[in-house]
């Protein structure tokens, strides 16, 4: 959490958007029963919340 309060408001957008183009690949995946890593979707969820919080302290 501490990393992501150093950064500007842009990377932590292009951050989002890179979890979130991730997460979907893993959905994706899933559906063909491609992953091995079944908890990688919970952790990318979290990922994507913590930065979001971070950018949401940041403009406050």
């Amino acid at each position: 959490m501490n990393d992501y309060k150093n950064k500007t408001p842009a990377d932590l957008a292009n951050l989002v958007a890179e979890k979130r183009s991730a997460l979907r690949t893993f959905r994706y995946g899933s559906t063909g029963g491609k992953t091995k890593n079944v908890k990688e979707g919970r952790t990318l969820r979290t990922e994507i919340a913590r930065i979001m919080t971070a950018a949401r302290a940041n403009s406050k």
